[in-house]
């Protein structure tokens, strides 16, 4: 069923205070002390993602779709051709498409001495919902810049917005942030006492994003020069 909701982030129903509600999809099975529900613990891991993954199911069997997406307040954005599948099934399904998706950082490879204790350091979000289209043009407008903004923030601003033929070949979806949980990991190898004396190297190994010079089009003009929010990163 379209959604015809004005533009705002919801009240998320399903949280107490500054935390997610934990459900029996949101709790690990294995190294539950690694979960975390706070909404800026989430909100941070997911904002510093470029991509997430969606899964939802078709025809009986699963399907794991990366793409761009972008949040603003307690709802996710993710946006599609008109022809896909998931976005088709979005608006044909009612009250929408049971979607998860996720995002992870791999921040270090943790090396341990014995090859069954070695790991990684990350931080991960996962979210269960149903997946909504977007149909009101001012929300997919300000859903289609949160997404070019989630990216590279400000750059919505300096590029020319979709027009009506562009916008008719789009599809936007939201989720919304309810029933969440993130996961993380720190520190080094976790080695068993009789292993300490191994004469093997241990410890971890970090992993960190990192920006190179822009590199800019062939046919841009020699006279604009870089912005200010690129020369920020």
């Amino acid at each position: 069923m379209p959604d015809t909701a004005a533009p705002q982030s919801p009240e998320p129903a399903s949280s107490a205070g500054d935390e997610y509600r934990p459900t029996g999809r949101t709790v690990p099975t294995r190294a539950r002390e690694r979960a975390a529900y706070d909404r800026d613990t989430v909100h941070s891991i997911l904002d510093e993602a470029y991509l997430c993954h969606l899964g939802f199911v078709r025809d009986g069997a699963p399907v794991v779709l990366p793409t761009l997406f972008g949040r603003l307040g307690e709802r996710l954005y993710v946006h599609g051709s008109t022809g896909s599948r998931p976005l088709r099934e979005a608006g044909g399904a009612d009250p929408g498409l049971p979607v998860c998706l996720t995002v992870t950082h791999v921040d270090g490879l943790v090396l341990a001495r014995s090859a069954f204790h070695h790991s990684i350091n990350y931080r991960s979000v996962v979210v269960h919902g149903i997946a909504r289209p977007v149909t009101d043009p001012e929300e997919r407008r300000i859903a289609l810049d949160a997404i070019v903004d989630h990216v590279v923030p400000g750059r919505s601003a300096d590029a020319r917005p979709a027009d009506a033929k562009e916008l008719a070949a789009t599809a936007v979806i939201r989720l919304d942030l309810r029933e969440v949980s993130a996961k993380i990991r720190t520190g080094g190898p976790n080695d068993e006492p009789e292993d300490l004396a191994l004469p093997h190297w241990a410890g971890v190994l970090p992993l960190a994003r990192g920006y190179s010079t822009p590199v800019p089009s062939d046919d841009l003009d020699p006279a604009i020069g870089v912005p200010d929010y690129l020369t920020a990163l």
